[in-house]
C-alpha cells in the first residue's frame, strides 16, 4: 500500500527534526569544551551559525563524531557531555540533555498542528548556547587538565553502534556534593529537547 501523506510528512519531519537536534548538539558541545577549557582556545575557530558567532574545534575526528549520532531511530532519550578530572577521573560537571519525541496523531486522523517556523527553532537554539555561555558566572572554575565523555542513554531495545559506543560508568556526582541548574529548552515539530547541568560543589 503506498503510503499516505500525512506518513510522508511526519518521515520529513522527523528527519528535518534530527538533523536540527543533531546539529544543536555538535554546537552546545562545541560551545561547552570551550567555555569549559577542556580544549586549548587555539583549537576553536569562529564561525556564523543560528544568527550568532559560535566557536567550532578544529577536531575533525570529534567533529565527525558529533555528527554521527543516530537519532533518527529515536533510540537515544538523553545525551550528557561529562568533565572529568584528567588526573583523577573525579566527575566535575554533567551537561545533560533529554531528547523526547513529539507524539504524532493517531493514524488516520489529520495532524491539524501548523509546522513551528524554523525561526523561532532557531531563536530558542539560541537563547541555549547564550545561557551556556553565561554559565561561566556561577560554575566553579576548572583550575585543572579535564577530559570529557559523551554517554548516550537508550531504550533497552535500542541497536547501539557497538563499533563505536560501549557501556560505561555513568559518571555521576555524589548528589551530596552536586549543585544543579536547568537551562531553557527547545522544540522542533518531532522533538523535544531539555536541558540542564549539575557540577561538583565542595562548598
Amino acid at each position: 500500500m503506498a503510503p499516505t501523506k500525512q506518513a510522508i510528512r511526519q518521515s520529513i519531519t522527523l528527519k528535518g527534526s534530527t538533523d536540527l537536534v543533531t546539529e544543536f548538539f555538535k554546537y552546545a558541545v562545541n560551545t561547552i569544551l570551550f567555555q569549559r577549557g577542556v580544549y586549548p582556545a587555539d583549537d576553536f575557530h569562529m564561525v556564523k551559525k543560528y544568527g550568532q558567532t559560535v566557536l567550532i574545534t578544529q577536531d575533525l575526528a570529534l567533529e565527525n563524531y558529533l555528527e554521527n549520532t543516530w537519532l533518527l531511530t529515536g533510540a537515544v532519550t538523553q545525551l550528557v557531555v561529562a568533565i572529568i578530572s584528567k588526573d583523577s577521573r573525579t566527575p566535575l560537571e554533567r551537561w545533560v540533555f533529554d531528547i523526547n519525541l513529539v507524539s504524532n496523531p493517531p493514524r488516520g486522523l489529520p495532524d491539524t498542528q501548523p509546522c513551528k517556523p524554523e525561526a523561532e527553532i532557531q531563536a530558542e537554539i539560541r537563547s541555549i548556547l547564550k545561557q551556556i555561555v553565561s554559565t561561566v558566572t556561577f560554575l566553579p572554575i576548572i583550575d585543572e587538565p579535564t577530559v570529557f565523555n559523551i554517554l548516550a542513554y537508550t531504550h533497552e531495545s535500542a541497536d547501539v553502534p557497538a563499533n563505536e559506543w560501549v557501556d560505561t560508568d555513568p559518571l555521576a556526582i555524589e548528589a551530596s556534593k552536586s549543585q544543579q541548574v536547568k537551562l531553557r529548552s527547545f522544540s522542533t515539530d518531532a522533538h523535544r529537547i531539555e536541558a540542564m547541568v549539575s557540577y561538583r560543589y565542595e562548598g
